[in-house]
């Protein structure tokens, strides 16, 4: 079922969050080899995600005002040629690929920011090993450790 264009995005609670908005660094796993998390990364990789969860929540919002406006034009056209009609069906569904795709990296933000909220931040959601800080501070959002993901990927 699609979401119509102008419904707007809803507003997801953060579960409330430890003293400084993250756990003792001991809690998060690490790969061998590795140095524990230190409380600044783990502050780092937690205020990139807010920025991103803000930033995408207001891309959203200007994306769906412009599916919006999109779908309202979209009916004015009765005297457009096919190449007009084209271009703007075109126009409305790259719009709204962009706009599926913010969402998603919505979801994954807000479930990272729960993760480390709750202390599951930095272990695989499908083999329990740690994901990797160098891999976690590139991509905060990972969820997967690198064999698992390259696993899934060849599914």
């Amino acid at each position: 079922m699609k979401t119509p264009a102008h419904a707007a995005t809803p507003a997801v609670t953060l579960p409330p969050t430890p003293p400084g908005g993250i756990h003792e660094p001991t809690v998060y796993v690490v790969r061998s080899g590795e140095d524990p998390w230190i409380d600044a990364e783990l502050q780092e990789v937690r205020d990139g995600l807010v920025e991103t969860v803000h930033e995408l929540r207001a891309e959203i919002a200007v994306s769906e005002n412009g599916i919006a406006d999109l779908l309202r034009d979209s009916g004015e056209g009765a005297g457009d040629d096919q190449a007009d009609t084209g271009t703007k069906n075109f126009e409305r569904e790259h719009e709204m690929s962009l706009t599926n795709n913010a969402r998603g990296m919505l979801v994954q933000s807000e479930k990272a920011l729960r993760r480390l909220a709750d202390g599951t931040y930095g272990a695989c959601e499908s083999c329990g090993s740690a994901i990797g800080k160098a891999r976690l501070q590139a991509f905060p959002r990972a969820t997967l450790c690198v064999t698992c993901k390259q696993r899934e990927e060849r599914r």
